[in-house]
Formats: structure tokens, C-alpha cells, sequence
């Protein structure tokens, strides 16, 4: 036989639910109250105001120019940021590669920017205007004479340029420090012949369209110089296949071609 429990014993048990359940709405409501009080509270102190702003990447202007360009300033709003349009806007200057715009804990703003690599120096009436990896000739120009990438000398064509550069941007990092000027030699035959000036004291005849296939053995050619040639330094020729001539018959050669050509000449007047 079936126990039956009667409904007096078992309002008890309904009201302790009943209160169990009310307890618990009434603690969510009260936390769900301070949380939004809080947060409010929080809009309206300093500690939501941008306390620092962090800018990283910055080589070729000061870090202020993208700080003024973000149009972020302290004691402005964390919240108010619009990271996105920030990271286009600066994106749009032709000498930056990208850019990245986050919130630090609850009052730094950190720009991270990267800016293409600059690969040379343009060099024009005493001033050197660097030049970027992307092509681009920074219009900023520097009086002193670089020291961190090579220097170009004659180089008027545009097209001419932007294809060395992306040759240069291939090369390895070793060999690219060796580099202290570049020369545009160009014939009728050849337009992009240059002649490269190096670091160690070599100078390197070249064709830019294949100029990094051949320049980064370098140090090979080099060694293999140094170990057969006991002339000194001198000139390597990679225009076509690979040869060498040491400074001292180079100027040979042309101290010859001086005394032909003023014998000819005093022949003529005689």
C-alpha cells in the first residue's frame, strides 16, 4: 500500500524553495546593481582617461608625428578609441608598412608601428634623402653623411632606382653592410650597368637585374681572392660571368692610355 503524504507536510519544503529562489534573485539584481553602478562610476573617474600612450617603430619621423596623426592625447577617453580607423589612417603614409592600434591595462593606448626598411641614401646637392625597400624616397633629408645603408650617385631614372632597390632588399644582411656607395654606370648597351663601392676597400662592376644572385656570394669570391692573389685589392667584374683585376693594373692600364693619348697629341702639334 502506496504512502500518501499529506499537503500540510509538504509546504515547508515549498517555502524554503520559495525563499531560496527569491534570495538568489534578489543577490543577482543587487550584483548585477554594483556592477553597473561601478562601471559608471568608473566612466566618470580619471582612471577610464588615457594615462600614457606608448608608441613603438618609429625610425624615420619622431614618435609625436604619429602620436598627433592618431589624434589620441592624454586625458582622453580609453573608450572612445577607434583602433581600427587609426591603424588605416596611419597606414595610408607611404613609408609605413603597417600599424597597430591596442589598449594596455586600463590607461595605456600602444601604437605599434612598422615602417618599411629603408636600403639607401639618395645623395643630391649635399643632402642624402633615404630610400625605402617599397621604393619610396623619403622626402626627409639628412645633412651628415650616412653611415647605416649605401649612398646612390646618379641615379636620375626612377624606374632604375626602384628596381636596385628591390634587388638590394634581397640581399643578405652581411653582404648589404658592406656596401658604402652605389654608382650608376649605364652605357647604350646596358642601362642598368652600376658600380658598387665596398666597405673592405673592393669595388664591384655589376648589372642590377641580377645583382643579388651574384653579390651574395661575396664573401666567397672574396676569400678565394685573397687566397690566390697577392696584388692587394682590386676590382671584380660580375656584369656577365666573374673576373678580377687588381688596382694596380687597372691604373696601369690607364696610365698607358694617358701617355698614348699625349703622344698623340703632341705628335699632332709638332
Amino acid at each position: 500500500m502506496e504512502k500518501v503524504i499529506d499537503l500540510e507536510d509538504r509546504i515547508p519544503t515549498f517555502r524554503k524553495k520559495r525563499r531560496r529562489r527569491t534570495n538568489f534573485k534578489f543577490i543577482l539584481l543587487t550584483a548585477l546593481f554594483l556592477f553597473l553602478l561601478l562601471v559608471l562610476l568608473y566612466f566618470q573617474s580619471p582612471y577610464s582617461e588615457i594615462k600614457k600612450i606608448d608608441i613603438t617603430g618609429a625610425e624615420l619621423v619622431d614618435s609625436t608625428y604619429y602620436e598627433e596623426l592618431s589624434d589620441l592625447h592624454v586625458g582622453g577617453s580609453m573608450w572612445s578609441i577607434d583602433s581600427d580607423a587609426i591603424s588605416k589612417q596611419l597606414e595610408e603614409l607611404e613609408w609605413v608598412k603597417s600599424a597597430k592600434v591596442e589598449r594596455k591595462w586600463l590607461s595605456t593606448v600602444r601604437i605599434k608601428v612598422e615602417e618599411w626598411q629603408k636600403v639607401a641614401y639618395l645623395a643630391e646637392e649635399n643632402s642624402f634623402y633615404p630610400m625605402l625597400e617599397n621604393g619610396v624616397l623619403f622626402e626627409e633629408a639628412q645633412e651628415l653623411l650616412p653611415i647605416d645603408a649605401p649612398i646612390f650617385h646618379e641615379f636620375k631614372d626612377e624606374k632604375v632606382r626602384k628596381r636596385l632597390l628591390k634587388e638590394l632588399a634581397k640581399l643578405k644582411p652581411e653582404v648589404a653592410a658592406l656596401i658604402s656607395q652605389i654608382n650608376a654606370t649605364p652605357s647604350s648597351a646596358d642601362p642598368y650597368a652600376i658600380t658598387l663601392f665596398m666597405n673592405d676597400g673592393y669595388e664591384v662592376r655589376a648589372e642590377i637585374t641580377s645583382l643579388a644572385d651574384k653579390l651574395n656570394y661575396y664573401p666567397a669570391i672574396i676569400a678565394q681572392i685573397e687566397s690566390e692573389e697577392q696584388n692587394g685589392k682590386g676590382i671584380i667584374d660580375i656584369e656577365v660571368g666573374l673576373s678580377y683585376k687588381p688596382y694596380s693594373k687597372e691604373y696601369e692600364a690607364i696610365n698607358i692610355e694617358e701617355a698614348i693619348e699625349e703622344q698623340e697629341v703632341s705628335e699632332d702639334e709638332e
